[in-house]
């Protein structure tokens, strides 16, 4: 009686090689089992990917939750005897949409991905285990952060979202926002600036939006930016001179204006109005996440698809914050 509300039954803890990673890489690691003080039969020994998503609903404001985007069956029918001691290699592919979490030495505030294991057990609760993983940006990723902290503009927050952006072939239900105060050139003229990361094994997107201030004889407003480079070539591009052109261009346009920029089918400006299922998205940001000026110096200055999204239990996932946490 007592096993089927999980007393006596087995523990879990996941032990990773590593926990810091970039996408399209593989996280390898163990699960370790302890046996209780019965034989039990574990029908799957199951790793996920989870990460902390923001929800936006159809009559304004938005509620946290935990975004499954990666799931995994390590092995089925494990028989694990009274007392014993378990452990089941694993390698665990990150998508190449996984969203950044670490930039150098920094944490992005608002940002964690963890891997979560679950023992499932016919007649037992489920017995979990959460670690967090330290995501890493891409080296064509950290050439863009790096122009951003060349061109001065200084790190504001970040965020996952619930959505899908416009023309690009995302294959995640989510996207990652990090926003900038813009480079001091623009202050007064534009309010912030958002980027966003869509990458796959050979290409890279890179997305921007820059909320245009209104002023008495000017309309205010948010202009789109989309790019999109093989990631050799996206290492070697001179990101500085590409933002920067695009950033004066959105200071001075009208709203959603779409002048030709860049090359067709290689990289140029797109002035999609939007991010399709997440309309009006630009002005919720209330939160400010700490002065990292430029993010940090260096390489650092600068549910669509199975997902699966579930309400956030305080205990269970990491502390808010720079973590996981309640509702907003």
């Amino acid at each position: 009686m007592l096993s089927a509300f999980g007393v006596g039954g087995p523990s879990v803890d996941t032990v990773l090689d590593s926990s810091a990673v970039s996408a399209g890489e593989v996280l390898k690691g163990r699960v370790s089992i302890q046996g209780g003080s019965n034989d039990v039969v574990i029908d799957a020994v199951v790793l996920s990917l989870v990460t902390r998503v923001e929800v936006e609903h159809v009559g304004g404001g938005e509620r946290g939750g935990v975004g499954e985007f990666h799931r995994l069956v390590v092995q089925r029918d494990v028989r694990v005897t009274a007392n014993q001691r378990l452990d089941i290699p694993f390698q665990l592919s990150m998508p190449w949409e996984t969203p950044v979490t670490t930039v150098g030495e920094v944490h992005l505030p608002g940002v964690t991905v963890g891997v979560r294991t679950e023992l499932e057990i016919k007649g037992a609760p489920d017995k979990g285990d959460l670690d967090p993983v330290a995501v890493h940006p891409l080296p064509s990723q950290n050439r863009v952060l790096d122009a951003f902290g060349e061109l001065g503009a200084t790190f504001r927050s970040a965020d996952v979202e619930v959505g899908r952006i416009a023309a690009v072939p995302q294959e995640l239900g989510f996207y990652q926002e990090i926003e900038f105060f813009p480079p001091p050139q623009f202050a007064g003229r534009l309010n912030q600036v958002e980027l966003t990361f869509v990458a796959n094994p050979r290409d890279l997107w890179v997305v921007l939006e820059a909320d245009k201030r209104g002023g008495l004889f000017r309309a205010g407003g948010d202009t789109f930016g989309r790019f999109h480079m093989p990631h050799p070539e996206a290492e070697d591009a001179d990101w500085a001179s590409i933002i920067g052109e695009w950033l004066a261009n959105a200071a001075e346009r009208a709203p959603h204006a779409n002048p030709a920029f860049g090359h067709d089918g290689h990289h140029g400006y797109d002035g999609h109005p939007g991010h399709h299922g997440h309309p009006g998205h630009h002005g919720h940001h209330g939160r400010r996440g700490p002065g990292m000026g430029a993010i940090v110096g260096g390489a650092a200055a600068g549910l669509v698809g199975g997902m699966i999204i579930g309400d956030m239990m305080d205990g269970e996932l990491f502390d808010d914050g720079d973590d996981f946490g309640g509702e907003e």
